[in-house]
C-alpha cells in the first residue's frame, strides 16, 4: 500500500512538472520593439478597412501589390490568436486577432515602419 501511495504521489508530481513545461504554440510572426514582424524581420501592418473576424481581406489587386499579405503556410497551425483567412484569389493569409496582416512595399529593411499611418488607414500590427 505504501508503494502504491508513493507511485501516485510521483505520478502527480510528474504531471505537475509536465504542465509547467507546456509549450507556446508556434506563430507566423514574432514581436520586435513592440511590433509584429515576419520571419525576415519586416514590420507587419493591419488595414482599418478590414473587418476583424470576418475571415476576409479587402486589400486585393493593386492594393495587395503595395501591401503584400502575410501568406499562410501549412507548417504553422492556426490557434486562438492566429487565424487563416482566404483571400479573393483563393490564397491563404495570416490574421492576428482576426485582422489580416500585410507588409509594406516601401519598407526596405527590417525595422522600417514607413507604412504606419499611410492614408490614415494602415497601422503597425502590435501584440
Amino acid at each position: 500500500m505504501k508503494n502504491r501511495a508513493s507511485s501516485i504521489a510521483l505520478a502527480a508530481a510528474f504531471a505537475a512538472l509536465l504542465a509547467g513545461c507546456a509549450t507556446v504554440p508556434p506563430s507566423p510572426a514574432k514581436t520586435v520593439d513592440g511590433a509584429l514582424v515576419n520571419d525576415a524581420g519586416m514590420t507587419l501592418y493591419t488595414f482599418d478597412r478590414d473587418v476583424g473576424g470576418s475571415g476576409k481581406s479587402v486589400c486585393n489587386g493593386p492594393c495587395a501589390v503595395n501591401w503584400p499579405p502575410l501568406r499562410a503556410t501549412t507548417d504553422t497551425p492556426p490557434n486562438a490568436a492566429w487565424q487563416i483567412v482566404t483571400r479573393d484569389d483563393g490564397s491563404k493569409q495570416w490574421a492576428y486577432q482576426g485582422k489580416p496582416l500585410y507588409t509594406w512595399l516601401k519598407d526596405t529593411k527590417p525595422g522600417d515602419r514607413t507604412g504606419d499611418g499611410v492614408n490614415n488607414a494602415w497601422r503597425v500590427a502590435r501584440p
